[in-house]
């Protein structure tokens, strides 16, 4: 005999087996994860679109012994307001004014001297009062001439030219017009200041008159990366030397000439050596395993990156290359899950930050790798393995599959492969200053939207690897790119790394 449940449905009582009822109740939790799942989604899409986008944590409960890794702007003013008594109450003392930013030393300055309206004639000058203020000029568009001067020789000599003049200097286009400030200024304007050829036009034109057409600057752009794929090259190989990398990946849209008015979705694949500061943008047509797999080739040692699922089945096949996670990644799973189960969330990002407070106490004190090693494994090493053991403890009794859900099994996956920074201080904590890089491909996405073809993607990526390696070394982009346009036409091929960022002296 089969039992039987009874069910109010559709406001009907009807009579159903436990196994329709099974069935029902099974409905009944799916449908609950896909709300729960599509609230959080909906909880994310609006922090992405209205929210600042940092995941600043600060705990209820305050530890006083433990300093915030990002205080509060209340909080800050808070430590910096001092106090003072009066007779009758007590009052917060005013902080004084900094006074006007000090204007730069290296700048042109221009005296004037503005005399007073009365006769001086017979006075005696006692002094002088100097008001300093700042004005704007725009850029300067100069017309160069190269006057070169004929000469015939008057005796002929047989194997010599008659006729004598003076020879060019080296430039980038040799039978183009613009000069290298031009050129460098142009495309440093593009993918540093995000400014997009066309809109750089509409400048020249309103400042100064002069039209660029669109053909003549995209195919200045194209001479330039023809001359600097040398460097290039130099710099793939300059990143490459070293047995700890950081990788990642961003999308970027390609207009597709075989499919008429859309885009192919391309990647960056972004590679950063830690040790020299280098970044490397290398442009894929696609996300899968190609890519990385032939660029990291001849790399042995670790590659710190997220978890995404490419690197891991690449270090399966490869035993000469370990996975470095990132704390970040972590963390920001367990900060997008606090809303939706705060006490869990907050005691990972608690722990999470105590991590965080080693390496800033490091960076302030600019230790030395071995330093930050011992540091490491007499402060940081406890809260670590804590952290990996209340993960795993956590994870085994949670089997939700919601957000919590996800930052328990993602932080059980990943945590273990952080523990090698504990052992090599060289290793970052995080894999922050890749994605610092990556910022501005991401606003450049939103300015020209996409790249004309794959090969305008990959004179893309060449740019962004200079400039993002200027970023990282404190190198002025526009100097550099100035400078080595004029002198890599000339320079000894197997000598050119002389002039990658890191080696860059300026003439």
């Amino acid at each position: 005999m089969k039992w039987k449940s009874f069910l109010y449905l559709y406001g009907m009582k009807q009579t159903v087996s436990i196994e329709a009822y099974k069935a029902l109740e099974a409905q009944y939790h799916a449908a609950l994860q896909k709300l729960e799942d599509t609230v959080f989604e909906l909880d994310k899409l609006k922090r992405l679109i209205f929210d600042s986008g940092k995941e600043r944590f600060v705990p209820k409960e305050k530890d006083p012994e433990q300093l915030e890794l990002f205080p509060t702007e209340k909080a800050a003013q808070v430590e910096e307001e001092e106090t003072e008594t009066v007779p009758s109450y007590t009052r917060r003392k005013r902080k004084k004014h900094p006074g006007r930013t000090k204007l730069p030393e290296d700048i042109p300055t221009k005296d004037v001297i503005i005399e007073p309206e009365e006769d001086t004639t017979g006075m005696k000058r006692i002094g002088e009062e100097i008001i300093e203020v700042i004005d704007f000029k725009p850029g300067i568009l100069v017309k160069i001439r190269y006057i070169r001067p004929k000469y015939v020789r008057e005796d002929e000599e047989e194997g010599k030219d008659n006729v004598v003049i003076g020879k060019m200097p080296n430039r980038p286009i040799p039978k183009g017009i613009p000069e290298a400030g031009l050129l460098a200024y142009l495309i440093t304007s593009k993918y540093v200041d995000h400014l997009p050829f066309y809109r750089q036009i509409e400048i020249f034109k309103r400042q100064f008159g002069w039209t660029i057409h669109k053909s003549s600057l995209n195919s200045w752009f194209a001479s330039c990366c023809t001359l600097l794929e040398p460097l290039y090259e130099a710099l793939l190989k300059a990143v490459m030397r070293t047995d700890y990398l950081q990788g990642d990946e961003s999308p970027i849209k390609v207009l597709d000439f075989l499919k008429k008015g859309k885009t192919h979705q391309g990647y960056m694949w972004v590679y950063r050596n830690p040790i020299n500061s280098l970044v490397l943008f290398d442009y894929r047509k696609g996300r899968g395993m190609h890519g990385p797999k032939e660029r990291l080739e001849n790399f042995s040692g670790l590659l710190q990156c997220d978890g995404y699922r490419v690197y891991k089945s690449l270090a399966q096949k490869r035993k000469d290359l370990q996975l470095v996670s990132c704390l970040a990644h972590i963390r920001r799973k367990f900060f997008e899950a606090r809303e939706h189960h705060p006490e869990l969330a907050n005691h990972a990002l608690n722990e999470i930050q105590k991590l965080y407070r080693i390496e800033r106490q490091c960076r302030e004190a600019a230790l030395t790798a071995e330093q930050i090693r011992q540091k490491r494994k007499e402060e940081a090493e406890p809260v670590f393995r804590n952290l990996l053991k209340w993960v795993e403890a956590e994870q085994a009794a949670n089997l939700s599959k919601g957000p919590i859900g996800k930052a328990l099994f993602y932080a059980k996956t990943q945590l273990p492969l952080l523990a090698v920074y504990l052992e090599d201080g060289r290793v970052l904590i995080d894999n922050n200053l890749i994605e610092n890089a990556i910022r501005p491909l991401a606003l450049g996405r939103k300015n020209y939207l996409f790249a004309g073809s794959h090969k305008a993607a990959q004179r893309a990526a060449m740019m962004y690897s200079f400039f993002a390696s200027c970023k990282t070394l404190g190198v002025n982009p526009l100097e550099w790119l100035t400078d080595v346009l004029q002198r890599i036409g000339t320079h000894p091929i197997n000598k050119v790394e002389e002039l990658l960022p890191h080696n860059w002296v300026k003439q």
